[in-house]
């Protein structure tokens, strides 16, 4: 197929079974074991699933909603869709019946494919309430033996039925892929809902393929590279870089057993090229330091030296910047010692690049990572520009910028601040919304981000926060809650803060700890807990997160816009915001305004003085049901620093 051809993922695929047939296309653990398929085995599932989808009344436009976590056969489904002109809607995963409703009756999804029982069970609980969604196959058949929907099938039937179509008319899918064209709609990806209901953003092969290749010749990505595809099948940044440039560079991806192997399979597969939300790194962060405190003292002495090695020198290392012999060897020493086995405990022995997006990561995440030898850099984009708009280029890397722009991105800056952006990989429009696609589109066809950032002066850009959240407190101070936020988590011990302050005379918050980093924590120390709600309220814990504050209000205080924006006040939370309760996005971002108004008491009790306030708080458990939970929660207050106490700034 000629190359000014490959305009629509269906035809890369082609290509690529004609090029590389016999080359690993997508791998998927199972039971233990690792089972590939080649570009040539993967074409022919694809041709099943599609033609099987054609004879079951699948036409072109029509939606098919997917809904599992990673698995070649969702994949397949996805481009079996496209290649009948179709359009694929990810749901996430984990996502309650009540979202799995709307996402398919808003996409007026016909035909969905759920990995197994579970999704099965959402979608069937909608069933009643989504009259236009007719079939639903799954992947996975373990515990569906007894179900007899008439609307329901396994994807091994529905493949069944398509080779017997395709033995018909064996011409009949690439006279289908023929008919599509770079403008067709790709996929349809709904947003976090941050604000409300998510919307569904329409994406076109030429806005998706263009990214997935601007990326991959900026990386000089093979297709020998090797990924781990574990994030959500709905968020954009898998759709980049798991589907979109596995498909232009025609590299192997792999899909884990399941959440909990993830660290295992990342170790078995070695990828070469990772990506990660800042809260996977945190999260593996914490895990180091828990394996850190639970070593001999030795063992703890060798890391904290050889860390200090690595925050020094380390990141210019990275940027093959030049460095003192002295040091270069030290650092060759902790490669041996410290950095190589860390690597390799994370998976990332064989990482060449990294990336890290979805939201702002603290500078001390980052500037760990990229200590260790890891070349971690930042990108910025949304799902509205595909991911598309700047990234860090190699040398050039900081810490508390995300890049100059990538080239054909257009970035213009308004009077207050927000970023504007027009890129080759910006969305259509919001799918049956209008209003919104105006409001987010000016007649200059500038998407407006929300973000609110400035250029430095090597063009760089730097994402301050969410536009929406910057604020001022009632002296005028700079409050920038999200930037605050991000240092608090860099400490193993929190993995969720909130803070408020705008119009405010000071700045509070609330803070999540982290379960297992602090049941560790107090288990050295014999402090005795049954869960989450009777450790969270212990002193010890409250004292050992008054650290954390005070550490990072002396890094506030070292910077005159943000001086007067240190934490004054906190209170550490009775339960872990959970996605369930409104309280994240799937994609685990706060929802800042709809805790300020669930916890609106607990708010007012920082600022009233108060030292204690009580709570009752409805949540949902992990089987559906919903309960309340009650307590009694400490106000704390935390140490204010001047410039001149202040260490410099991280």
């Amino acid at each position: 197929m000629a190359e000014q051809a490959l305009d629509t993922f269906p035809r890369l695929l082609l290509h690529h079974a004609a090029v590389r047939p016999h080359r690993p296309a997508i791998r998927e653990k199972d039971l233990g074991i690792w089972q590939t398929w080649t570009w040539a085995q993967a074409l022919e599932h694809v041709r099943a699933i599609a033609c099987g989808l054609s004879a079951q009344g699948f036409r072109r436009g029509d939606h098919l909603a997917v809904i599992g976590a990673n698995r070649p056969r969702l994949y397949w489904s996805m481009m079996a869709a496209q290649a009948l002109g179709g359009v694929p809607v990810p749901l996430y995963e984990d996502a309650i019946a009540s979202e799995t409703r709307f996402v398919i009756e808003d996409s007026g999804a016909r035909f969905a494919v759920a990995e197994d029982q579970e999704q099965v069970d959402k979608l069937l609980e909608v069933l009643a309430e989504c009259p236009r969604l007719e079939r639903i196959y799954y992947d996975d058949p373990r515990g569906l033996r007894h179900y007899t929907q008439a609307q329901l099938a396994s994807l091994e039937r529905l493949e069944a039925l398509g080779r017997e179509t395709a033995a018909r008319d064996p011409e009949s899918f690439e006279r289908e892929v023929a008919k599509g064209n770079a403008e067709d709609v790709a996929t349809i990806l709904y947003t976090s809902g941050t604000t409300g209901h998510p919307k569904g953003v329409i994406l076109t092969h030429a806005a998706m393929i263009a990214t997935g290749r601007a990326y991959t010749e900026f990386e000089k990505l093979t297709a020998d590279e090797e990924m781990l595809a574990y994030l959500p099948l709905a968020w954009v940044g898998q759709n980049l870089f798991s589907y979109s440039q596995s498909m232009v560079a025609g590299f192997c991806v792999s899909c884990p057993e399941s959440a909990e192997t993830v660290m295992t399979d990342l170790r078995e597969i070695g990828p070469t090229y990772y990506f990660a939300p800042p809260r996977v790194l945190e999260a593996l962060l914490t895990q180091v330091t828990i394996r850190m405190e639970d070593a001999s003292a030795p063992k703890r002495a060798l890391y904290r030296y050889f860390m200090n090695v690595a925050r020094r020198v380390g990141g210019r290392i990275t940027d093959g910047q030049r460095v003192g012999a002295l040091d270069r060897a030290l650092y060759a020493l902790g490669d041996l010692l410290v950095y190589g086995p860390l690597r390799n405990v994370l998976g990332m022995s064989r990482v060449r690049v990294a990336y890290t997006a979805g939201e702002a990561i603290g500078p001390d995440l980052f500037v760990f990572y990229r200590s260790i030898g890891i070349n971690l850099k930042q990108l910025y984009g949304q799902t509205e520009t595909t991911v598309y708009v700047c990234v860090q280029p190699d040398g050039a890397v900081k810490p508390d910028t995300v890049g100059p722009p990538l080239p054909g991105v257009e970035l213009r800056l308004a009077d207050s601040g927000e970023v504007l952006v027009r890129s080759p990989g910006l969305f259509r429009e919001y799918h049956g919304d209008a209003d919104a696609t105006a409001q987010a589109k000016d007649a200059e066809g500038f998407f407006h981000t929300g973000d609110a950032g400035f250029l430095d002066a090597d063009g760089h850009l730097r994402i301050i926060d969410r536009a929406r959240d910057v604020g001022r407190l009632a002296d005028g101070t700079l409050f920038a809650p999200k930037y605050i936020e991000n240092k608090l988590k860099f400490f193993p011990y929190i993995k969720e803060a909130v803070c408020f302050g705008h119009g405010r005379p000071m700045a509070c918050g609330f803070v999540n700890i982290d379960m297992e980093a602090v049941g560790n924590w107090a288990e050295k120390r014999n402090l005795p807990y049954s869960g989450y709600i009777e450790l969270a309220s212990q002193a010890p814990v409250i004292e050992l997160i008054r650290d954390c504050i005070e550490r990072v209000n002396r890094d506030l205080a070292a910077d005159a816009k943000l001086a007067n924006s240190q934490i004054q006040r906190f209170i550490v939370l009775h339960k872990e915001l959970d996605a369930d309760d409104g309280e994240l996005t799937r994609t685990r971002k706060v929802r800042r305004r709809h805790i300020a108004e669930k916890y609106a008491a607990l708010v007012d009790a920082l600022y009233s003085g108060a030292d204690h306030v009580f709570v009752e708080t409805q949540m949902r458990f992990e089987d559906g049901r919903t309960g309340t939970v009650s307590a009694d929660l400490r106000i704390a207050d935390a140490k204010l620093y001047s410039a001149a106490a202040a260490r410099p700034a991280a």
